[in-house]
């Protein structure tokens, strides 16, 4: 049995049609009726697991949110991105391109995840971060403020990215080290253990 269907109040997004949904049975915290957000068509959210779309989220184009996944607020998941296991996906973030946040990672604030990025475990990136390319947060780390993390780079284990720094290239940022300020990690770099890599704005 299909858990929602296509209601017919839309709206107009980049010039497409997006439809609001609604609930046919109750499942999760989800209540039969209630009403949701808004996709482009069925193929964009799963009829089974306890994935959802609430409020203004939007998840269109061939972008799938599947298993127990969720979109609230006024996210926005599009392309051929994927959100999957328990991720969720909230505030005004984006995911797009070939993106994919999977496990139990978190996707918010004005954050962006897009080109073949993968972000998942239990990683975060929130504030006004972006990560790209075939970059990869994983783990319990975070990237946040309006840092960069792209490439083929990856931050994982606890460690953290922030304030203005770059990680890029084929860098990896792990253990518990932190990269902030405005500083640049790129190469074949390694930062790892409780290693700090920072630089001051200039005054």
């Amino acid at each position: 049995m299909k858990k929602y269907k296509l209601t017919e109040e839309t709206l107009n997004h980049l010039g497409r049609t997006l439809y609001r949904i609604e609930a046919l049975r109750g499942f999760g915290d989800v209540k039969e009726g209630d009403l949701g957000g808004f996709v482009e068509s069925e193929a964009n959210l799963s009829q089974e697991g306890d994935c959802w779309v609430f409020g203004k989220a939007r998840v269109f184009g061939n972008a799938w949110v599947f298993e127990n996944a969720r979109a609230f607020e006024e996210a926005q998941v599009s392309g051929d991105a994927w959100v999957s296991g328990e991720a969720r996906v909230f505030g005004e973030a984006r995911v797009s391109g070939d993106a994919q946040v999977s496990g139990e990672a978190r996707v918010f604030e004005e954050a962006r995840v897009y080109g073949r990025a993968r972000i998942f475990e239990e990683a975060r990136v929130y504030g006004n971060a972006r990560v790209s390319e075939e970059a990869q947060v994983f783990g319990n780390a975070r990237v946040s403020g309006d840092a960069q993390v792209f490439g083929k780079a990856q931050v994982f284990g606890k460690a953290q990215v922030f304030g203005e720094a770059q990680v890029f290239g084929w860098a990896q940022v792990f253990g518990k080290a932190q990269v902030f300020g405005e500083a640049q990690v790129f190469g074949e770099a390694q930062v790892f253990g409780w290693a700090q890599v920072y630089k001051r704005e200039r005054s």
